[in-house]
């Protein structure tokens, strides 16, 4: 997929990927910022666990920009 996301600098090519992978038994999910968040029990618990990520994450952008001004 070709764009530009609001946080990109420039357009480039951004290849989606299945976020969640499994080892040994565990699953973990990976992040746009590059880290690796797990082990969880289930692909369940790691699928709910990126939604509250990405809440954290917005959340604290939020937070950031509005003491910006």
């Amino acid at each position: 997929m070709f764009g530009q996301r609001t946080v990109d600098a420039a357009p480039g090519t951004h290849y989606r990927s299945e976020r969640v992978s499994a080892v040994n038994g565990q699953y973990f999910f990976s992040t746009r910022e590059g880290t690796l968040e797990g082990p969880y029990f289930t692909r369940v618990d790691a699928e709910r666990e990126i939604a509250f990520y990405i809440r954290r994450m917005k959340q604290a952008n939020d937070i950031i920009e509005s003491r910006a001004f």
